[in-house]
């Protein structure tokens, strides 16, 4: 069950670790991977083969990214969905090495049923609709008035689909997309549930534990699938990636630097490296929480689907 391959920080992608970073997403057409800092309002670009480094700053926090077959990113951030656009300019190149300010345009929004809420976890399904979750961003409140919603290839924003989140994570969909997983990583939930989903309507139903975390180590955060329709979950507070079989059995545990990574994703020209993010804490942080990490499980994983519609 213990498997221990080599964990190596990516240097690449820069000396100042993230305060949150979250949502990593590999482009395989520019062999780059790009993540986001939820509170320094940053998407983050790195290419992997010249190790060229850019960032782009937004109007306001943002969570999670998809892209679309233009490369327009679609962005869950604290008001809404947006669809950004970022100048393909390196950041070293822009005036005193301050992040590029990317152009945001918002595409449509729930009504929140508190203040301080925001988007959190979110990716397209295998039919290019985007998925995104809501919170409230004070976790110590632990209210359950975060859900799940979706924003399909017309442009439509539908749900709550799932409601009665505190902070909606680990969302991701097997191979054949005939399943979805969906997490909440609150310390009073720490569970993960899937679904059977109809790929033609993109409705879940049959909603059951997954994987009850609080029988394992840490919380369960932002998630990957490999070609095998294994789950990666990013157990935070513990250092632990834990990968779970279609039928909910833990078989995989490997250990990373920092104590909290955040979330997972297959990159590399062959699928075959993760890619961990991680988040660094307010006290006691080491030198490498909030920094990016690589490991080759030994598995592949699968391209990340594109949004289907027009942004």
């Amino acid at each position: 069950m213990t498997a221990n391959p080599r964990v190596e920080r990516v240097d690449g992608a820069g000396q100042a670790p993230a305060l949150v970073g979250e949502s990593p997403v590999w482009r395989a057409g520019e062999q780059a991977l790009y993540w986001v800092d939820i509170p320094a309002r940053k998407i983050v670009r790195l290419r992997l083969d010249s190790a060229e480094r850019s960032e782009w700053l937004l109007p306001e926090k943002v969570a999670c990214i998809a892209f679309d077959r233009r490369g327009t990113v679609l962005a869950g951030c604290e008001t809404g969905l947006f669809a950004v656009a970022l100048a393909e300019v390196a950041a070293s190149d822009a005036p005193g090495g301050e992040p590029l300010k990317a152009t945001a345009r918002k595409l449509a929004a729930p009504t929140f049923p508190f203040i301080d809420m925001r988007f959190n976890d979110g990716r397209c399904d295998r039919q290019g609709r985007f998925w995104s979750g809501t919170m409230v961003q004070d976790m110590a409140a632990a209210n359950p008035a975060g859900a799940l919603y979706r924003f399909d290839e017309r442009g439509v924003l539908s749900g709550p689909v799932v409601d009665g989140l505190i902070t909606q994570n680990g969302l991701a969909w097997s191979p054949d997309g005939a399943t979805m997983y969906l997490s909440d990583s609150h310390p009073l939930r720490r569970q993960i549930w899937a679904f059977d989903y109809d790929v033609e309507s993109g409705e879940p139903r049959n909603r059951r534990v997954f994987a009850d975390l609080n029988d394992h180590a840490g919380r369960p955060d932002g998630a990957a699938v490999d070609a095998d329709g294994c789950y990666w979950i990013c157990a935070n507070d513990a250092g632990l990636l834990l990968r779970f079989t279609p039928q909910g059995k833990l078989d995989r545990r490997i250990a990373v630097p920092a104590t909290k990574p955040a979330m997972c994703a297959f990159g590399g020209r062959e699928l075959d490296t993760l890619f961990v993010t991680s988040i660094r804490p307010a006290t006691g942080a080491s030198e490498h929480d909030g920094h990016l990490f690589a490991v080759r499980p030994g598995v592949v994983g699968l391209l990340e689907p594109e949004y289907a519609g027009d942004l």
